[in-house]
């Protein structure tokens, strides 16, 4: 009798899956963050440090899923400091919108949350067709939180009032925060287009739905 098991493919075990490449990174990076935010307040460049390089795994981790083909389970790291009731929202709104964009996605039976060609959105479709100007618009986020933390002389200071003291200044930090503040505004729009056009889809899905 002929032996057919060798040309079944091999079911993958969920253990193959939480040990996925970029998974992996995924696990350094919470590691990195929990020790980060254990000593944010007693070695501010160390707590920095370890962030930044939290943020730049995210991109790595994003380019080893489409390298080997692997999922990749999302994690979101916090505000820095003690922000203000805007930075707060701002935040909800960046998650929110991200997690309801992947949602949306998989209603419609998309492949990738990045997929926005149909969007009526020019600066939406711009943000996920170009690497680079997403690239700059994430970078300048994280970048001007950890700027204004480590300027922040104590942890309950307004980073607004921060922020904009600084900008007058007219030094290269100010020009760094400036060009910081520019991407990190585009990034809150996008936000709010993400969130919209997500909700729509929803929307429609669910009158879709209900015509059947």
């Amino acid at each position: 009798m002929e032996n057919t098991s060798k040309s079944r493919p091999k079911k993958q075990g969920k253990l193959s899956v939480y040990l996925y490449i970029p998974n992996i990174i995924g696990y350094i990076r919470v590691l990195l963050n929990v020790y980060a935010f254990a000593i944010c307040f007693s070695q501010k460049w160390v707590f920095s440090t370890l962030y930044f390089v939290s943020f730049v795994c995210d991109a790595v981790d994003g380019w080893c899923a489409r390298k080997f083909n692997q999922g990749i389970t999302e994690l979101l790291i916090g505000a820095l400091c003690r922000p203000g009731l805007v930075f707060v929202s701002l935040l909800a709104l960046d998650i929110a919108s991200h997690w309801l964009q992947m949602y949306s996605t998989f209603l419609v039976g998309k492949t990738s949350h990045k997929d926005v060609k149909d969007s009526s959105s020019w600066l939406f479709r711009l943000y996920y067709g170009n690497r680079m100007f997403m690239g700059f618009c994430c970078v300048a986020c994280e970048v001007l939180y950890i700027i204004l933390f480590l300027i922040a002389e104590s942890q309950n200071e307004n980073l607004v009032d921060v922020l904009l003291s600084s900008l007058q200044q007219g030094s290269p930090l100010s020009f760094l925060l400036a060009l910081s503040l520019f991407g990190w505004a585009i990034k809150q729009i996008i936000n709010f287009i993400q969130m919209k056009t997500a909700a729509d889809a929803c929307v429609l899905y669910d009158i879709e739905k209900q015509k059947r």
